[in-house]
């Protein structure tokens, strides 16, 4: 295990009505809030009336940013610099998925810079300070209600960078398991799967770090168990509350540290979003058992026969390839028990036409990870996905 320090200093307010807090949060760091939410989804049940509310009861100002993509766009950040600006905003509280607190944390890192806010993407070395950032979470998804990353798309030149900066972790987050009983099945299976492939992209490491794959096999397991419960009875807090605490746990680096490892499933999904503005979770779904598949070799086997004995309940007394392979269509069809797409066909992808830019992008940085890739190597697995 490699030396690290940890620190998560984000403080949670978790389960039904912590919404109540928020005031006395937000009072903390300023008065004047800038409000960051998606399609008005917040609005229909009732979370933004229970916020501003507060907020009105409590001489806490506010305005507003709606709108931001579920591939959150560059364009949307710059908007939301500019109000932050003009109106002297001292908190960013995105209210949403984890699109909507990406969108928000690289506004807060983009107002005191000044250049264009896409530099601080593509190097978050120039960040100079970071608004503090409250957010309300209310999609299990990508954990960055807990974590100090953001990923944004540029369409003008089709690219979607994730960036980090230890100033971009919410101070805190509201974590409200009833906030995703409205999640449609769709997204509450693209979510698990991103849950899943989050904590998938730190256990298949080269460095070995025991007590972080027990803890990322518990994590796997509870994706397992909750995920279809969440979408049969969108109302089972218990699967929703599971869900939730484990997207936050998936990417805190609480399972990376002490074992990092260049992630593969990811850099090759951005890229399906870039040029296809897919749905992340829906994208990973449909990549990850095809680089299973494709990285199975003498030097893996023993750790996807670990995958699919500990995670998945295979009997050890088998073979290892084949311990590893039905381990690898375990999970494929868990996504598809969740009604997953499974090829990128069914997404509207029916052609090479991007392949060639898109695995030299994400071949990129994949030189050291847990199977270093290559562009041809990339481009085979998105073939295998058509």
């Amino acid at each position: 295990m490699e030396n690290f320090v940890y620190s998560v200093p984000t403080t949670v307010y978790f389960g039904k009505g912590q919404v109540r807090h928020i005031a006395n949060i937000v009072s903390a760091y300023g008065k004047s809030v800038l409000l960051v939410y998606g399609g008005g989804s917040i609005k229909r049940n009732g979370i933004y009336d229970a916020v501003t509310d507060i907020f009105q009861a409590n001489g806490i100002s506010y305005h507003e940013l709606s709108g931001v993509e579920p591939n959150p766009r560059i364009t949307t950040v710059r908007k939301g610099v500019e109000l932050c600006r003009k109106e002297g905003i001292e908190v960013v509280l995105p209210i949403g998925g984890g699109s909507t607190i990406d969108c928000a944390k690289v506004i807060a890192a983009a107002v005191s810079y000044e250049g264009d806010a896409w530099d601080i993407v593509l190097d978050p070395s120039k960040i100079e300070s970071v608004l503090p950032i409250v957010s309300i979470l209310t999609l299990a998804a990508t954990g960055s209600e807990m974590d100090t990353f953001a990923v944004i798309s540029n369409l003008e030149t089709n690219d979607k960078i994730g960036t980090s900066h230890e100033d971009m972790r919410p101070k805190a987050s509201i974590l409200d398991p009833s906030y995703t009983f409205s999640v449609s099945a769709y997204q509450t299976a693209a979510g698990t799967a991103d849950i899943m492939s989050h904590i998938l992209e730190c256990y298949f490491s080269n460095v070995e770090g025991f007590m972080q794959d027990r803890m990322a096999e518990g994590l796997l397991k509870t994706c397992i168990e909750f995920g279809v419960k969440a979408i049969e009875n969108p109302e089972d807090y218990e699967a929703r509350a599971n869900l939730m605490w484990a997207s936050s746990w998936a990417i805190n680096n609480f399972i990376k540290l002490g074992k990092v490892v260049q992630w593969s499933v990811h850099p090759m999904e951005h890229q399906l979003s870039a040029y296809y503005d897919i749905t992340h979770g829906v994208g990973l779904a449909i990549l990850t058992p095809h680089w299973m598949e494709y990285v199975l070799n003498d030097q893996t086997v023993e750790k996807f026969k670990a995958y699919g004995v500990n995670v998945w309940g295979i009997a050890a007394n088998q073979d290892a390839y084949a311990i590893a392979k039905e381990a690898i269509q375990k999970t494929k069809a868990y996504f598809e028990a969740m009604k997953l797409p499974m090829t990128l066909r069914e997404v509207g992808i029916c052609d090479e036409t991007h392949f060639d830019v898109m695995a030299e992008k994400a071949s990129a940085s994949l030189s050291k990870a847990y199977v270093a890739l290559s562009k041809e190597d990339v481009k085979e697995i998105y073939r295998r996905a058509l």
